[in-house]
């Protein structure tokens, strides 16, 4: 597991509780940075895979 991929499941994960907590009290403007820092995530862990991919076969 490379850096990408791990600093991609942290920012799904605080994403997710961002938005979780913006629905639950009402906060749209947290719901809407954690549902960006979610999509980050995601977009960095995919970048992440493609790397180790790319690694593996140069080896």
């Amino acid at each position: 597991m490379n850096k990408n991929q791990t600093d991609g499941a942290a920012n799904r994960v605080i994403g997710a509780a961002k938005e979780t907590a913006g629905k639950a009290i009402g906060n749209p403007g947290l719901q809407v940075k954690g549902a960006a820092q979610k999509a980050l995530g995601k977009a960095q862990g995919a970048a992440g895979n493609a790397q180790e991919k790319l690694e593996k076969r140069r080896s």
